[in-house]
């Protein structure tokens, strides 16, 4: 039986596209399958006591549409709501028994679900693992009575709350974090058509109306063979592994679906400023704008290390100007950020403010967009982000959550592991050339979104 069991395995991995990354930090190289369902898996060897296993779906709010914006994120919450094999409640119950920790997470470009888990003796958790994961990714169930019958949003009848109502209250939740709503502004303002304008939580009210027959055909049309990369990353065998992974995932001849094409946005002509306002006590201010896709490893790289020098840390040009060295300083905090996106990044200027100063933060900010841009970085300031990139591209190498959550990033939004090379060549041959160029691209004023948000003590003042 054995002897079967090992002849079956080999002829079936035997039709399967393997190829082997250089992954930078690791032991070994990461192995990548290709099966002729159009699945991927990924091995990555990490030698510890822990083991990661997830599965990364090429779906998020790109898909949806202003009438189902929130499925992604309401599927998500409702995968873990049992299977034909097992009930609601079981997947979890069985895995922290085991000292695992499960989770999952909804983006724009993907939706993804992992376990990180003791990997035991003998492989017991592995399989268990697996089995769990597998099940729960192919045979969904989403009963009825998990999700909650439809209802009016406006209704103050409801008794029983189920898992509608549970997204819902994150929405309502979120309404008063100013931060986002800060961010939400500029995101619908920052796109014409492209669904990324929109929140990936969605609304309230398509959650509280929409029917598990929607929910079941957006799982049918996206959790496609093509669209989903498996990784395991540990202490094990790949041998042993990827044959038990490649029986759990049987798909049953389920079919892939069109690849969907999105026309991409270009930033405005000229700067856009949009105002809220909102029971606070200080002035938010986000500048933004769109930026290179994430397979642009150069160019999203190049803006990476701008992101660093201009706002991250106390030691960032922003801090050290507008705080710190500033006689009258008007900001409490401010910062930069950068978001790969498959159709495109996000370049943000963030900052918290004293009210009275909103023209001046406004003009302090474009002030140091311009300057970038005029008088680009320095041969240090370019030494000082390489050194920080490849630091914390070593430190993401640690731990098996965070090497499977990289992998999951560029398998999924990039559509190539091979990008992971690029990245720490072009870390290291970007010159200061190349930078400044960049920053002479994008850092003209006129193509950023400014989001605005005040106290609403504020309102009568700007009337």
């Amino acid at each position: 039986l054995i002897t079967e069991i090992k002849q079956s395995r080999k002829a079936l991995m035997e039709s399967i596209k393997k190829t082997y990354i250089q992954y930078p930090y690791l032991e070994k190289p990461v192995e990548v399958y290709e099966r002729e369902c159009g699945h991927k898996i990924v091995f990555a060897y990490k030698k510890g006591s822990l083991m990661n296993i997830s599965s990364w779906v090429k779906t998020g709010s790109i898909n949806e549409n202003d009438k189902n914006n929130g499925i992604s994120h309401f599927l998500e919450h409702l995968m873990f709501k049992g299977t034909s094999k097992h009930k609601a409640g079981e997947f979890d119950r069985t895995l922290e028994s085991k000292g695992a920790i499960v989770n999952a997470a909804t983006w724009k470009d993907y939706t993804f679900y992992y376990v990180t888990v003791p990997k035991g003796l003998d492989d017991n958790n592995f399989n268990t693992t697996l089995e769990l994961h597998a099940d729960m990714m192919l045979d969904p169930v989403i009963p009825e009575n998990e999700i909650g019958a439809p209802f009016d949003i406006n209704s103050n009848k409801i008794t029983v709350k189920r898992e509608r109502h549970v997204v819902i209250e994150e929405i309502r939740m979120r309404k008063d974090q100013p931060w986002t709503k800060l961010y939400n502004n500029l995101n619908k303002n920052m796109y014409t058509s492209h669904p990324y304008k929109r929140d990936v939580i969605g609304n309230e009210q398509i959650i509280s109306t929409v029917t598990r027959e929607e929910v079941l055909n957006y799982y049918k049309t996206h959790y496609t063979p093509s669209n989903i990369t498996t990784i395991i990353v540990g202490d094990m065998n790949p041998d042993e592994v990827i044959p038990k992974v490649i029986e759990a995932f049987d798909f049953k001849g389920r079919e892939n679906g069109e690849i969907k094409k999105n026309n991409i946005d270009l930033p405005g002509n000229e700067t856009k400023t949009v105002k809220d306002y909102g029971q606070i006590n200080t002035g938010f201010i986000m500048f933004g704008r769109l930026a290179a896709p994430a397979k642009d490893i150069k160019t999203s790289t190049i803006l990476e290390m701008i992101c660093l020098i201009l706002g991250q840390g106390q030691s960032s040009r922003l801090y050290q100007d507008l705080i710190e060295k500033s006689k009258n300083p008007i900001f409490n905090m401010i910062s930069s950020d950068y978001y790969h996106f498959r159709d495109g990044g996000n370049f943000f200027i963030q900052g918290n403010f004293k009210p009275q100063y909103e023209k001046e933060a406004t003009e302090e900010i474009k002030s140091a967009i311009i300057k970038i841009r005029d008088k680009g970085i320095t041969e240090k300031e370019l030494k000082k982000a390489k050194k920080k990139l490849k630091a914390g591209f070593a430190e993401n190498s640690e731990t098996v959550s965070d090497i499977a959550e990289t992998i999951g990033f560029y398998m999924t939004v990039c559509d190539d592991l091979n990008c992971v090379e690029e990245y720490v060549e072009a870390i290291d041959t970007i010159t200061l050339e190349d930078v400044n160029k960049t920053a002479k691209d994008y850092f003209d004023i006129n193509n950023f979104v400014i989001s605005v948000l005040m106290p609403e003590t504020c309102m009568s003042e700007d009337k």
